[in-house]
């Protein structure tokens, strides 16, 4: 099938020759047909997720990845020289502690991130109103010149992140719940207020597999179709994280023998199905689970 659509390029990083210090440039977008097909776009990136306080994260991820989770720059160091990402996803987790005002604290940490891995980041930031502002700005500031991809920027609170991607040349995460009437007005308010096409990535949040992804997977699959049809407004890349993939009772409560391995494929089958339903990054916690997408992607793209 001819479509007429094409999705929007968006690159996240700058090198050095384009102002930043990353050693590498990710791409994601471009597409002329749905994913694996002829006309599609590269293979989808794999980002590594990591944050800076773990009080919230996974103790499986914890127990597999070692002591290096207690320093953010380490941690992203290790996610490209050992567990082969192709991004780095920052997760600024002390910033959604009751009461929290360490800014400085945040900017040390993203400084130390990018001085630990040469990949393109995402830097995921606050979701409480009350401290955005501060929050993206300062993270719009200590990446400036890397091309970051700024998140999240949601209906109800948008201009912060917007604001700060626009002032300092990043790129935004545009989320909406699992609507594609609503992903679209999202996508058009940042554009009202100066966020170009070619610099937002979609997020239409992707429930973890059997607690909702199947309705993510469906309204993935319309965005892609409705952009490939000629909808300008939906024709940017898309991004994928089902973070709740290593919470949930099913990985929780398997057999201790088993639990590395029943978390590592919850998450694949997750983001191994966004990549298929349209996402050209998928974001995963587990370090194991992204050696075993690169297989899967290499396979269904008849490389392997």
């Amino acid at each position: 099938m001819t479509w007429s659509g094409e999705i929007d390029r968006v690159h996240i990083g700058a090198t050095k020759q384009e102002g930043g210090t990353r050693s590498r440039v990710c791409t994601v977008g471009g597409a002329k047909n749905l994913p694996f097909l002829e006309g599609a776009s590269e293979m989808p990136l794999i980002a590594l997720e990591i944050c800076d306080d773990t009080g919230s994260w996974s103790p499986i991820v914890l127990a597999y990845t070692g002591d290096v989770t207690r320093d953010a720059g380490e941690w992203a160091k290790k996610a490209e020289k050992e567990f082969g990402a192709d991004l780095v996803r920052l997760h600024l987790t002390s910033t959604r502690k009751r009461g929290f005002s360490d800014v400085r604290g945040v900017r040390t940490t993203i400084e130390a991130v990018l001085q630990g891995t040469g990949l393109p980041l995402i830097i995921e930031g606050s979701n409480e109103p009350s401290v955005d502002s501060e929050v993206f700005s300062a993270c719009g500031e200590a990446a400036a010149g890397e091309r970051a991809l700024l998140g999240t920027a949601e209906a109800d609170r948008y201009r912060s992140v917007a604001a700060a991607a626009v002032a300092f040349g990043h790129g935004v995460i545009a989320q909406s719940p699992i609507d594609i009437n609503l992903a679209k007005q999202l996508n058009i308010l940042l554009h009202e207020i100066g966020m170009p096409h070619d610099r937002i990535v979609i997020d239409p949040f992707t429930g973890a597999l059997g607690y909702g992804f199947e309705y993510s997977y469906s309204v993935m699959e319309r965005i892609r179709t409705a952009a490939l049809k000629g909808d300008t407004d939906l024709a940017m890349p898309m991004i994928s994280a089902a973070a709740d993939s290593l919470n949930i009772k099913e990985v929780r409560e398997a057999p201790q023998e088993v639990r590395d391995e029943t978390a590592v494929m919850w998450e694949f089958c997750a983001a191994f199905s966004a990549a298929v339903a349209g996402a050209e990054i998928v974001c995963v916690r587990h370090p194991r689970t992204l050696e075993k997408l690169k297989k899967g992607f290499a396979h269904l793209a008849g490389e392997g």
